[in-house]
């Protein structure tokens, strides 16, 4: 049986809450690499309910230190409309300064890996992610205009680097198909932890809505599906109705049925939350959103043969071998191999790779 922890907290006292979240939850951490994961979907300030706040990221980073991790990063690929300024978005939401050192661009650096060739037959994954001993996943508790929720299983959608988030959005095509996709994404390397901020909670139409409400909770798992169970009955929601839960527990990746779930400490619905549509469709009739997510997966990378010097780093580091030396020594993209990770724009030094 799966155990949520559901625990009182707030933002200048969250320490204890974390410390309670570990001992129950996370494999030993002592000369092990761990990951941090928050929630950054955008640049924003940290009271907006956007992000993962950095004082839980800043506890915890206390706290792993303290249990002496070998390595620490903190990193995360923000959502569809800060792709490349990854350090901005840290910066301005005071996650920068959480991190204590620890941030890293886990973009400049991505393995391939095999997903649903109905969508895409590969994708790439940040090397970081795949490279931790422990991976620590910091969601936030929001709604969201295309999965209802956002939580445990939704934020793992930011370990794939760059405009393939767009893509993927744009090949799935109707929520019922997202919803599958976004778990086929966690599984790719499902998190050890879930430590989620649920201290102020996000209503409406998220993942970005300005309807706050305080929930003054931390939650705490070491399985999202019960996690995010537990969150869809507290926002009011029948867990079972959520297609992507109904598709992680096929895979046998967890429980949602709250029977099957030991709850620790008071779950209690809260009144009148303001969900978006059960069937997903609000982000889908949004036909601005839509015109960024379908310009956003055409995207592909083109070298600057002003800047460019020929240094061959971004050919080294393309997860898919899409990039060739011309005759000049400029990177030419073969756009039928690129899967718009951009990562040869994360690594340029002279920053001579564009967009178009």
């Amino acid at each position: 049986m799966s155990r949520v922890l559901i625990e009182p907290a707030s933002y200048s006292s969250c320490r204890n809450a974390v410390d309670r979240s570990l001992k129950l939850f996370s494999p030993p951490l002592s000369g092990r690499r761990v990951l941090i994961k928050p929630n950054v979907l955008r640049a924003s300030g940290p009271d907006e309910g956007v992000v993962t706040h950095p004082a839980l990221v800043r506890a915890l980073v206390d706290a792993v230190e303290e249990a002496g991790a070998s390595a620490i990063t903190v990193g995360d690929n923000p959502g569809l409309f800060d792709y490349g300024d990854n350090e901005r978005c840290f910066r301005d939401t005071g996650l920068m300064e959480a991190a204590k050192g620890y941030y890293a661009n886990i973009g400049h650096e991505s393995e391939e890996m095999t997903f649903d060739p109905t969508l895409m037959s590969r994708v790439s994954v940040s090397s970081e992610v795949l490279r931790a001993d422990v991976v620590i996943s910091l969601p936030k508790f929001k709604t969201h205009g295309l999965t209802v929720i956002t939580g445990a299983i939704k934020n793992s959608y930011g370990i794939l680097p760059g405009g393939q988030k767009a893509r993927l959005h744009r090949e799935a095509g109707e929520p019922f198909r997202f919803h599958e996709a976004v778990v086929d994404v966690f599984r790719l390397r499902v998190p050890d932890v879930f430590i989620m901020d649920a201290v102020v909670g996000m209503e409406g139409n998220g993942p970005a809505s300005p309807e706050l409400r305080d929930v003054g909770r931390l939650l705490a798992s070491d399985n999202a599906v019960a996690m995010d169970a537990v969150v869809a009955s507290m926002m009011g929601l029948d867990p079972a109705k959520l297609r992507f839960l109904q598709r992680a527990r096929e895979l046998g990746l967890g429980e949602f049925d709250l029977e099957a779930i030991d709850i620790l400490g008071d779950m209690e619905t809260i009144p009148d939350y303001k969900i978006p549509p059960l069937g997903g469709e609000a982000n889908l009739q949004n036909e601005a959103l839509q015109e960024v997510i379908h310009n956003r997966a055409r995207l592909t990378a083109r070298a600057d043969p002003e800047l460019c010097t020929g240094c061959g780093q971004c050919v080294d580091h393309c997860p898919v071998s899409a990039l060739t030396p011309n005759e000049n020594g400029i990177p030419v993209v073969n756009e039928d191999t690129c899967i718009t990770c951009f990562c040869c724009q994360e690594i340029c030094p002279e920053k001579a790779m564009a967009l178009a």
